[in-house]
């Protein structure tokens, strides 16, 4: 079973993360994924400024680091939870990518945005970014406009994924997308060892 990491790219108070990663989770669970989340929360890092790791690869300079790199490496493919911040991606976000490198090479990597436009413009900047880390960015993602956050935000039921209705479909095609990837990628990875 292809081990995808759910990624909550957000940390501030009040995230939508928080409503918006159950749903995710659920989905790509149903979908015959051992789906778990990653919450960089729980993965305090420094603000990015020791030598790039494409130079250093998997020689970690701190614990939360290493403890994140070795995590990242567990997955075959990544769906990437996040908002849209002033037209940009968070900075945590970034952080945390910058501080890895290698684990996520050849690896197909999916997104669910949320903003005024569905976080459009953050998922067609992370997808450059994507592509310098030698990933496979899906074409198919999903983008949660004001008309389903509203009511999921106001939802009292975190498990209430009737409001999410409206964009099932959209993430089913995230889904199947992220499974042939998977699959491909898999074996691709596996012939190069």
């Amino acid at each position: 079973m292809a081990k995808i990491q759910v990624i909550m790219g957000t940390t501030r108070t009040g995230r939508f993360n928080e409503r918006v990663s159950p749903w995710v989770l659920q989905r790509l669970k149903d979908h015959r994924f051992d789906a778990e989340l990653l919450d960089l929360r729980d993965y305090p890092l420094p603000f990015f400024d020791q030598l790039p790791p494409s130079v250093t690869l998997r020689n970690y300079p701190t614990a939360d680091i290493a403890r994140l790199g070795h995590k990242l490496d567990e997955a075959d493919g990544f769906v990437i939870l996040t908002g849209e911040y002033n037209h940009g991606y968070p900075a945590v976000l970034k952080n945390a990518i910058d501080h890895t490198h290698i684990e996520w090479h050849r690896k197909p990597v999916a997104y669910v945005g949320w903003g005024g436009v569905g976080g459009a413009r953050v998922i067609e900047q992370l997808r450059l970014v994507a592509i310098e880390l030698e990933m496979a960015p899906l074409r198919n993602a999903v983008h949660i406009l004001p008309e389903v956050i509203r009511p999921a935000m106001q939802s009292k039921d975190p498990t209430d994924f009737s409001v999410f209705e409206p964009i099932e479909p959209k993430l089913k095609a995230l889904a199947d997308g992220l499974e042939w990837w998977v699959r491909a990628l898999a074996t691709a990875r596996a012939a190069d060892d």
